[in-house]
């Protein structure tokens, strides 16, 4: 049986988010920079730097409700905007759910999490509900930065396009940390527009990518024909070496070349989908914890792609984030325990960047 390729959910910059509309016209944004909002009855995060017990500044925030699920959903993600702070505790992601009053005769929520299936959420073909019941597989609902979004319910690339952040209570420094700074350090927000893959593709050239491997071939000394002829397994510890460098070329090649269609990407979005490795992925991605909340497996969400460190700009010319790409996992389940008012934390993996000078 023929394998079947989930879709993937582009995220490109959009304008600059000027104001800070109330109500649900914060919470449903998505964005790059500025503060984190909060759903209602959920408070905001503001996590602390496992290295330097400062204030994370925020990366992201997403709106991303799954399809058939009465929750809303948020997803934040933080780093250290401090250049020494570069290694674990450094980056942190958040979730958050809240169910409307008026939606609190649907099933229980925990019945709910139970029979939700990891498919992808463009698709639509599974449980989310009761036992007796059958709703369409989980699917992201994105609002990115649109204030004329007048159809949310029947298109689903303009509810991608209207989210914002607000400030909330911040969380105590670790024990023997440093002071937390007063203020949370924010970069510039922009809202995010979103775009689905495969409509782009059809529009834009692969010459960029083609001059992009071209440099790459000579700096490496090495041909196409080598590069996609090398085997990603080997036998002995010296020609493993050798063929983990020669698989990552293999694997960098792959990138640029999927990441073509569309340069000006900052993010990739596909529930339960494939991530897109920048280099080989190490050890810990065939070992992802489980939900520490239910004990449920993780999976990938999404991933923050290499164009967005040229994006997080600030007023302060010492903040700033360097890596390749972060991969976003989340509870298969979405769990959410009754009447929880705080984000819970998942988890991410940060890979470094090969070469940044060949990828700005």
């Amino acid at each position: 049986m023929a394998s079947f390729r989930k879709r993937v959910l582009l995220g490109l910059r959009d304008a600059a988010v000027r104001d800070c509309p109330p109500g649900a016209g914060a919470w449903t944004t998505s964005k790059l920079g500025g503060v984190p909002d909060a759903l209602p009855g959920v408070a905001a995060p503001r996590p602390v730097c496992g290295c330097c017990g400062q204030l994370l500044a925020l990366v992201v925030q997403v709106y991303c409700p799954l399809e058939g699920s009465p929750f809303h959903r948020l997803l934040h993600v933080f780093a250290c905007a401090r250049p020494s702070c570069n290694s674990g505790g450094s980056w942190k992601v958040f979730r958050s759910q809240w169910l409307p009053t008026a939606e609190k005769k649907s099933p229980d929520p925990q019945k709910q999490e139970d029979s939700l299936v990891t498919e992808d959420w463009c698709t639509g073909a599974n449980d989310w509900g009761s036992d007796s019941e059958e709703l369409p597989a989980p699917q992201l609902t994105v609002g990115f930065g649109s204030d004329n979004n007048s159809d949310k319910r029947t298109d689903w690339s303009t509810r991608l396009q209207d989210l914002t952040l607000q400030d909330a209570a911040p969380e105590a420094a670790p024990p023997g940390g440093k002071p937390l700074l007063p203020v949370m350090p924010q970069f510039l927000p922009y809202y995010i527009c979103v775009v689905d893959e495969d409509d782009y593709g059809d529009f834009v050239s692969l010459d960029h990518a083609h001059s992009l491997l071209r440099e790459y071939q000579q700096r490496e000394g090495v041909t196409m024909e080598q590069l996609l002829s090398q085997s990603l397994s080997s036998v002995g510890d010296e020609k493993y070496e050798k063929t983990t460098i020669k698989s990552g070329s293999k694997m960098f090649y792959k990138f640029m070349k999927r990441i073509s269609a569309c340069q000006e990407q900052i993010m990739r979005y596909s529930w339960d989908g494939e991530p897109l490795f920048l280099s080989c992925p190490s050890p810990e991605f065939s070992e992802l914890p489980t939900c520490s909340y239910c004990g449920a497996q993780r999976i990938f969400e999404f991933q923050l792609m290499p164009e967005l460190v040229s994006m997080l700009r600030s007023a302060y010319p010492d903040l700033s984030v360097e890596f390749g790409i972060i991969l976003i996992y989340t509870c298969e389940k979405s769990c959410w325990p009754q009447n929880h008012q705080t984000p819970l934390e998942e988890f991410c993996i940060k890979q470094e960047d090969p070469d940044e000078l060949l990828l700005k």
